[in-house]
């Protein structure tokens, strides 16, 4: 049975209820999460923890409307989300959620500041976009100089190195100002000084602006730098607590 989360008295701005999921494979069935009771309270920095198909990323997908559970809630401010619609869906990670990924996901034929504001590009209808794209370029630039990248703005992905990529993949997720940001292994590909960089960023997201953070991590030095830790195992929660 899972223990139960750490409380405090702030609202919880994301949560998980009793969450299932299953791949099947044949006539094999792979129980990945069996009813994961998750809580980010309101300006959390939450670091997931676990081995290797322990199902962090596949809770973390979840989370961020990715894939749908098996059985069990999320529920996002309160509001359960994980039953809405395709479109809803689609919306509240336009807006809402940010998502950051070890891989980058940064589109090659596109600059920095390109990368940045194709978020918006899709919210926005062509008439919305024509008005103000000028504001918004001028807030991509401004995120982008904020992580140092004020010299890269022109640059393509192929001309950054991996902490510069996610550098510009945190500031794309940050450019629709979402409630909440979620990151899977965002340093996994990145040497230990850049890794470190990116840490430092999202711990200063998290105390300067509030901003409610889960960060999926096999790496326990990485994991101590967030307020709360919670290890999943074979599925389950094993333990919560404070990061050291």
């Amino acid at each position: 049975m899972n223990e139960p989360l750490l409380r405090t008295d702030t609202a919880a701005m994301l949560e998980t209820r009793q969450v299932l999921k299953r791949y099947k494979s044949g006539s094999t069935t792979l129980e990945v999460l069996r009813g994961v009771d998750f809580r980010l309270p309101q300006g959390g920095f939450t670091a997931v923890v676990g081995q290797s198909g322990s199902g962090k990323s596949t809770l973390l997908h979840l989370m961020g409307l990715l894939d749908a559970p098996d059985g069990g809630e999320v529920l996002l401010e309160g509001r359960r989300i994980d039953n809405l619609s395709a479109v809803e869906r689609d919306r509240l990670r336009n807006t809402a959620i940010g998502m950051v990924f070890q891989a980058y996901h940064l589109l090659p034929e596109l600059t920095a500041v390109e990368n940045v504001l194709t978020p918006l590009l899709i919210r926005h209808s062509i008439w919305n976009w024509f008005t103000r794209r000028r504001q918004a370029r001028l807030e991509a630039e401004e995120l982008l100089d904020r992580f140092g990248l004020a010299g890269r703005l022109h640059h393509r992905p192929r001309q950054l190195s991996g902490g510069e990529m996610q550098r510009v993949a945190i500031a794309r997720a940050l450019i629709t100002q979402p409630r909440v940001l979620l990151a899977d292994e965002p340093t996994g590909n990145l040497d230990e000084e850049s890794g470190a960089g990116i840490i430092e960023a999202l711990d200063e997201l998290n105390r300067d602006r509030g901003l409610s953070i889960v960060l999926v991590t096999h790496d326990a030095g990485i994991a101590r730098q967030a307020r709360s830790i919670v290890r999943l195992t074979a599925g389950r929660v094993e333990t919560v607590a404070p990061a050291a």
